[in-house]
């Protein structure tokens, strides 16, 4: 079992540089990064968590620029996006940071992508809410073969570019790993369809356990080696006997979440989650 810490970029929070080394000293797998370019004011949209959207959300930094000074601090640990808002990015820059950034942590990014929730937001994106999943199949599409292919080129009916030349290429071959965010089942349909593995939100579905427990056998019956997709529970709970629970059922990663906070409180709360191993 791999464990990731996962936080909000604030300015408030501790420094990426400083939150990386004390995870990497203390054996954490990887760091996560979550986004929202911004948070509209008109709030018509409900949040998943709950009624009052924390703060964090209106302040989070960027979370390319946040993984770098990580990236720059650390020397094995792993960095990743949770998520990245693709549906909000254009297809062709995000792959120029996602591969600059692969580059620059020697091979440690982690591509964690999903369609978001915030209807508003998407909006000001010039992104419609119905049409997103396929939006972001084909954006993930698309940079799979600006990553690849030299030049590169892609033809969808939502992106659709002509022969490219864009580099620099990824460290990871063929791409830095894919795990795609979402609920069951749609997003355990799109990481078998197009990622290299799927990141459920823990809390957000009843049926957790079961669901879980389908991933293996939906990837087979897809076509795709179950071996080769990695299950990770995102926000996932800081308690022991969680933990041997998700490790029966075959979860590769558990990501649990610190709060946008300095490293007074945050340094202690690691040495409390490194004890669950």
């Amino acid at each position: 079992m791999k464990f990731g810490v996962m936080i909000f970029p604030t300015e408030y929070a501790i420094r990426p540089d400083e939150l990386g080394v004390a995870a990497e000293e203390r054996g954490f797998e990887s760091l996560w990064s979550a986004e929202h370019s911004h948070i509209p004011s008109s709030r018509e949209t409900p949040w998943p968590g709950g009624t009052d959207l924390p703060q964090m959300y209106y302040d989070a930094m960027d979370p390319f620029v946040w993984l770098s000074a990580a990236a720059q601090a650390t020397a094995t640990l792993k960095i990743g996006t949770g998520i990245c808002l693709v549906i909000q990015r254009d297809p062709i820059q995000t792959a120029k940071s996602v591969a600059s950034l692969d580059r620059l942590s020697n091979g440690r990014f982690l591509f964690g992508v999903g369609g978001g929730w915030n209807v508003e937001e998407m909006n000001n994106h010039g992104t419609e809410s119905r049409g997103r999943w396929k939006l972001l199949r084909e954006r993930i599409e698309a940079m799979k073969a600006i990553w690849t292919k030299d030049p590169a080129e892609y033809h969808g009916e939502l992106v659709d570019f002509d022969p490219i030349v864009a580099n620099p290429k990824p460290t990871q071959k063929p791409h830095p790993p894919i795990h795609v965010g979402g609920a069951y089942p749609g997003g355990m349909r799109r990481a078998i369809r197009y990622g290299d593995g799927w990141m459920p939100i823990v809390g957000r579905d009843e049926d957790l356990y079961g669901q879980l427990s389908e991933f293996r056998d939906a990837a087979r019956e897809a076509g795709r080696d179950p071996e080769s997709l990695e299950l990770s529970l995102f926000a996932a709970p800081a308690e022991p006997d969680a933990v041997k629970r998700f490790e029966d059922l075959g979860v590769d990663r558990m990501i649990f979440g610190l709060p946008p906070t300095g490293k007074e409180q945050i340094l202690p709360y690691l040495d409390q989650l490194r004890g669950l191993g």
